[in-house]
């Protein structure tokens, strides 16, 4: 697929990977409509990029549904689908105020891997729909894991949790999804310059980033962006989950 046929939603869009998906997406001449729940930076990035913003929680399932249909009216189509929103969730199994509250990990659990399921299932259905290209491909979904699937650190009991179902589910949909002309990748980031790590001081960055053994550096949003790219513009990319990180091995704290 090339990028400038790209018809694509990107979930998290407001901000970080999910922004520097959208720019990239849009800079090379294809269209973006962003589904966020922040809606005021979701807005501004929209108009800033030359996107369309569409409110979404996408951990409730009418909101994607009906967020799905939206975009698909907005662009005609829907053939990309690239899942950036989520939360870090934070927290101990068993922390100094006692064990984590089960309503904390369902929260987790809700945005990051459901969320990237209902947004899968019901971009899907859409991209079924789609004439296939000469090729006889007719979308790709890509999924946003990450490093902690594989060495989660003391604290991400949570997070490690969901981004380890979201690889897990990466090859079981691209089988399933193969039929129909639909691909299904995902991408396991190590260490990146998010806004959440942008509001660490200069000295803790480049600490994060030292821990990088090449390039010592934290990663850029662009760089995620380009292997999106990557992933659309090469059609024997599917079912894989490929590590964005440097060769970093997290260590336990």
């Amino acid at each position: 697929m090339r990028i400038a046929s790209a018809a694509a939603v990107v979930t998290g869009g407001a901000s970080g990977l999910g922004r520097a998906v959208a720019e990239r997406i849009v800079r090379h001449g294809g269209r973006v409509v962003i589904l966020d729940v922040q809606e005021e930076a979701g807005r501004t990035a929209a108009s800033e990029i030359g996107a369309t913003f569409v409110k979404c929680d996408v951990g409730a399932e009418e909101d994607v549904n009906a967020a799905m249909a939206s975009a698909r009216g907005a662009m005609g189509r829907i053939n990309v689908l690239v899942n950036c929103a989520g939360i870090i969730g934070a927290g101990k199994l068993v922390g100094r105020d006692g064990p984590m509250a089960g309503g904390f990990f369902e929260k987790v659990v809700r945005v990051n891997l459901i969320g990237t399921f209902l947004c899968d299932k019901a971009a899907a259905a859409v991209m079924r729909d789609n004439a296939p290209d000469e090729g006889g491909e007719r979308g790709v979904i890509v999924h946003t894991s990450s490093v902690a699937a594989f060495e989660g650190q003391i604290g991400q009991v949570a997070y490690s949790a969901t981004k380890a179902g979201i690889a897990g589910m990466t090859l079981p949909i691209a089988r399933e999804l193969a039929t129909s002309g639909i691909r299904c990748v995902a991408i396991a980031p190590g260490i990146f310059m998010t806004p959440m790590l942008a509001s660490l001081s200069k000295e803790a960055q480049e600490s994060l980033g030292a821990q990088v053994p090449f390039p010592p550096r934290l990663g850029k949003p662009d760089e995620f962006a380009h292997l999106v790219q990557s992933i659309l513009e090469i059609p024997t990319l599917n079912g894989e989950v490929i590590r964005l990180d440097g060769a970093i091995r997290m260590q336990p704290r």
